[in-house]
């Protein structure tokens, strides 16, 4: 019979947690444990992309126009300050809602980069995300897109990278000729994939005289849509006090419908008359402002009439994330 070889144990190299790179969930883990990663060192990788941020914007400046421009506007941009300043050969650093051919960032030719806002993300963080796609195009050479990947799951978050001072101020474009500085000379693909991002544009405009409110066009009626702070228990209270005692409309012929629910915020809904411009709900909106203030700092219980247009508010919410 033959004889056993003695088993020797090899000394592995030792490796830093920080040391260890993302490989694929079912690859061996490159700490040489004879695990896959995911059962290694991919655990927290994993929960991660498991694990829902129900705020992922908070602490940001600006957080409601974060969620808007994520959700509900079409073509917009917003100039970034970073908290460590821009790097040596970066000029500009500018979030968009979307980049061509749905890019994560594209790094242009003259060394500024453009961070797209509305693509899928592979983890349940949508800051971390941003800020690994932020970080790799500002190394990318000029002229190069940056692809989408899953984010370290120690890595830092736009709230880590952004100026927390710095003004958050978007800017809503009739279309998407911002993503490129000659579009009549744009590229085959860029272009034709600037014609269908145009003719898919819903006209928008940001409401100047209140934060977060954005007015839409559609061909059967108009809309504003108004990304608000407040909890959503206490905001969903306000809104049924106004509803039951008349007060909850912008106007003549326009009506509180519903809200939506997202990225931990509330953002309640008009219908407005295909005639009213969002030049003509600005005073509307402001004098609303003003009464939803009040109906917020009230805490009386809520009357028959209230609790049932709350009932009726929260039947017609709908959550986009």
């Amino acid at each position: 019979m033959a004889k056993k070889r003695p088993q020797t144990t090899a000394r592995r190299p030792q490796l830093n947690d920080a040391d260890i790179p993302v490989v694929g969930a079912r690859e061996p883990c490159p700490c040489g444990s004879g695990r896959r990663y995911k059962a290694c060192h991919g655990r927290a990788a994993a929960h991660a992309v498991t694990e829902l941020v129900q705020r992922p914007f908070d602490g940001l400046p600006g957080e409601c126009d974060w969620v808007a421009l994520r959700e509900l506007v079409p073509a917009a941009t917003v100039e970034l300050a970073l908290k460590d300043g821009l790097p040596e050969g970066v000029p500009s650093v500018t979030l968009a809602t979307v980049l061509p051919m749905a890019w994560p960032a594209l790094r242009r030719d003259d060394g500024s980069v453009l961070l797209g806002l509305q693509n899928d993300t592979p983890s349940g963080d949508i800051s971390r995300d941003l800020a690994d796609t932020l970080q790799r195009a500002l190394a990318a050479d000029p002229g190069t897109p940056v692809q989408a990947r899953r984010a370290p799951a120690d890595g830092p978050r736009m709230q880590d990278l952004l100026d927390p001072e710095g003004a958050f101020e978007p800017v809503v474009h009739s279309g998407f000729e911002f993503w490129v500085p000659d579009p009549e000379n744009a590229a085959p693909e860029v272009a034709a994939s600037l014609e269908r991002a145009n003719a898919a544009a819903i006209p928008t405009v940001k409401l100047t005289g209140v934060d977060a409110a954005y007015w839409c066009e559609t061909p059967d009626k108009n809309h504003l849509r108004w990304v608000m702070p407040h909890p959503e228990e206490q905001l969903l209270d306000a809104l049924a006090r106004l509803h039951a005692a008349g007060g909850a409309g912008l106007g003549e012929g326009t009506r509180l419908v519903g809200s939506f629910r997202a990225h931990g915020l509330t953002v309640p809904v008009w219908d407005l008359p295909s005639a009213l411009t969002a030049d003509d709900v600005e005073k509307p909106a402001a004098e609303f402002a003003e009464r939803l203030a009040t109906a917020l700092a009230s805490d009386a219980p809520l009357t028959a009439d209230e609790r049932r247009a709350r009932g009726g508010l929260t039947n017609r919410q709908v959550t986009l994330s």
